[in-house]
């Protein structure tokens, strides 16, 4: 897949996302009285208004954005030969598992599948090698997660040598 189709797809996923959690709001709102107004003409007060325009706006244009800023590419000092049981430990700690092993490419997954829902299924994350680096690509909250914890794993590692 291309990188504009990934990032078309990453966009409209947290669009869906943001739609679903606004019309779940109006239901639950509607649902225990805590409106005079149905869902149907909530959503046409939302954009009829100019406060739901820009409310729209605000949405549509983070959706665009998100892609960018809701995914990283992270390096951390290991070597993904000598170091891959800490970098395995690392993503189990985190929640993940390992699901493929390819062309010097590990690929691992969230665990749980409640997790992989609320990471609206963009929960993959690679790790690759750079030179005396690797290199974790994925959704932001996640490396970096792992990366902490895997650059404490590294940290201890290298004071036990020491």
């Amino acid at each position: 897949m291309g990188k504009t189709f990934v990032y078309i797809k990453r966009s409209l996923k947290f669009l869906v996302a943001l739609v679903v959690l606004y019309a779940a709001a109006m239901w639950i709102m509607s649902g225990m009285g805590l409106t005079l107004l149905t869902p149907r003409e909530m959503a046409m007060n939302l954009l009829m208004s100019r406060r739901g325009i820009i409310l729209t706006a605000a949405v549509l244009i983070w959706a665009a954005v998100y892609p960018k800023v809701g995914f990283v590419v992270r390096q951390v000092e290991a070597d993904i030969d000598e170091d891959r049981e800490r970098i395995a430990n690392a993503f189990i700690r985190s929640g993940y598992v390992q699901t493929r092993d390819e062309n010097g490419i590990l690929t691992f997954r969230a665990a749980n599948p409640f997790r992989r829902l609320r990471l609206l299924f963009e929960d993959e994350i690679r790790v690759s090698r750079q030179g005396r680096t690797v290199v974790l690509e994925g959704i932001r909250r996640s490396v970096a997660e792992v990366e902490m914890r895997l650059k404490t794993y590294m940290q201890n590692a290298k004071r036990n040598e020491d």
